[in-house]
């Protein structure tokens, strides 16, 4: 395809084309924000809380986090984490490891708190989900 023909495409549908490149900035957004972010498994997640003192962050909604969660666990839904992440300096030093149900959400949170000074940042590969299959406890409520 030609770039005259591209562009006569461009023309005849703007709509779709905004739409694309709306999704494509989207795309390169998230995967940004994902980048640098290192996946741990619960077995790693858990040495690094034993021996690092590492602090796990769930970023489960409210119904979530009460139907099981990890012992000791800060809950912060991910849609208040901007607003939030203050909460979280005094744990500036140590590792944070966030979950979520799969670890699709909790990806996102290494940028957030990037911006906030916390740079040891870690993902719950697979989550809660994960954490659970590993046989490892869990507290409801």
């Amino acid at each position: 395809m030609d770039l005259a023909r591209l562009l006569e495409f461009a023309g005849n549908h703007p709509i779709l084309v905004s739409a694309f490149l709306g999704t494509l900035a989207l795309f390169l957004f998230l995967e940004g924000s994902r980048r640098g972010v290192r996946a741990v498994g619960p077995l790693e997640a858990t040495r690094l809380n034993n021996h690092e003192n590492a602090v796990f962050l769930d970023i489960r909604e409210d119904a979530e986090f009460r139907a099981g969660h990890i012992p000791g666990a800060i809950h912060i839904p991910l849609k208040q984490l901007a607003e939030r992440a203050g909460e979280l300096e005094k744990f500036r030093d140590r590792p944070i490891i966030a979950c979520c149900r799969t670890g699709n959400r909790s990806s996102a949170v290494k940028g957030i708190l990037a911006r906030h000074g916390i740079e040891t940042v870690y993902n719950l590969d697979g989550g809660i989900t994960a954490w659970q299959n590993a046989n490892l406890p869990v507290n409801k409520g």
